[in-house]
């Protein structure tokens, strides 16, 4: 079976296109090697699927043409021990030190924003100019 018609029947991408996509970018990969689309996918091969941020390390359980409900292609395959914990021990320091990007509300301040802003400056007082009285 095609490794990108498994990964999108075992929901690891929305759709065939997809996993191409991400098999040419060398993001999945077969017992550590990287592979091309058409490569044939058996029944115990070791797989590296990077999503993102996610790094999963899978092993083929099952093989299917079809794309089923989720329960279904979780029946597909198991991740590994190490991966778990890596993928949990990530996700930890990411919720730990977040990202600043992340952070950010809203982006540059619009021209209404800085004609407000160059306003409250502009009539703001300082020390200097208050008089005793």
């Amino acid at each position: 079976m095609r490794l990108d018609k498994w990964l999108w029947a075992a929901r690891f991408y929305k759709t065939r296109a997809l996993a191409v996509d991400e098999i040419n970018l060398g993001r999945v990969r077969v017992g550590g090697q990287p592979v091309k689309p058409a490569r044939d996918v058996k029944v115990g091969d070791l797989l590296s699927i990077r999503i993102g941020a996610v790094a999963r390390e899978v092993e083929v359980r099952g093989l299917s043409n079809q794309r089923g409900p989720a329960p279904q292609a979780q029946l597909l395959y198991a991740e590994t021990a190490a991966s778990i914990t890596a993928r949990e021990a990530a996700a930890e320091a990411r919720r730990l030190a977040p990202e600043p990007a992340a952070t950010i509300q809203q982006g540059r301040p619009t021209k209404q924003d800085r004609r407000r802003l160059a306003d409250w400056d502009r009539w703001s007082v300082s020390l200097d100019d208050e008089s005793p009285g």
